[in-house]
């Protein structure tokens, strides 16, 4: 300003100088006022901390995911940097990989950490052998291959234990449910045993069902139905025995 007014002068020190910030006002034979170095920049900071300075900032999820991302990069960028053809090497790798897994989950399926050998046939309420085989139908008529091969399994066994070929069991697994059953079907052991693998490695070992397992489990359901038991010599025993007595019975 001129005149009356006076010069408003604002002089500011350098970072490496170690001056003082000056704020001059020159108005006749005014002295200048001096504002230390310290003190000026807290009077700044206290300024800038405002709110009205950060109303369009970044939120935390922002700055976490940008963060996140300048870290992709900075990776991609080594990776890049360190593969042979540069970034479209690395690309071709990456798809190689993704390939390779996709391809071993289609062949091994979802892996499971349960064994096969520790694995029970029922897990949910008793059920008879018509609804079990109700449900393995419903199941291939939808392409449900895994659910299929289950249910007619689960058919198999229950209708061996309506029989009486099987004792009604908790937790009997199908290798145990097979090898039971041989006892008095030996004529259809090897079926039973590969019934039992097919089970197990659909269920807990991460292998796909197909129409031909299903199949063979449906046509072995079926030739058991049809096939009589081989009494052992326990119940050859027994039945001499509730013969003799019903005899004795009768005589007296």
């Amino acid at each position: 300003m001129n005149g009356a007014g006076g010069v408003l002068t604002a002089v500011l020190a350098g970072p490496h100088t170690g001056a003082t910030a000056v704020l001059a006002v020159s108005r006749g034979d005014t002295p200048p006022v001096t504002t230390p170095r310290d003190p000026a920049r807290e009077a700044a900071r206290r300024e800038l901390s405002k709110r009205m300075y950060h109303e369009n900032d970044p939120g935390l999820v922002q700055r976490a995911l940008n963060a996140f991302w300048d870290w992709v990069d900075k990776l991609f960028g080594a990776a890049s940097a360190a593969t042979p053809g540069g970034t479209l090497g690395l690309v071709v790798i990456v798809l190689t990989l993704v390939a390779v897994g996709a391809a071993l989950w289609w062949r091994l399926g979802t892996p499971h950490r349960t064994p096969a050998s520790s694995a029970t046939l029922f897990d949910d309420r008793p059920r008879s052998a018509a609804e079990h085989r109700a449900a393995a139908e419903a199941h291939a008529a939808q392409g449900h291959w895994n659910q299929a091969v289950q249910e007619r399994m689960r058919a198999i066994v229950r209708s061996l234990e309506e029989r009486a070929l099987l004792d009604p069991r908790p937790g009997r697994t199908a290798d145990e449910a097979a090898a039971e059953a041989s006892r008095a079907l030996p004529s259809h052991t090897d079926r039973l045993r590969a019934a039992a693998r097919d089970f197990d490695d659909i269920t807990y070992g991460g292998r796909s069902g197909d129409p031909r397992a299903y199949q063979r489990l449906t046509e072995l359901d079926r030739d058991l139905r049809r096939t009589r038991p081989v009494l052992t010599d326990s119940a050859h025993s027994t039945d001499r025995n509730t013969a003799h007595n019903s005899r004795q019975g009768a005589a007296s």
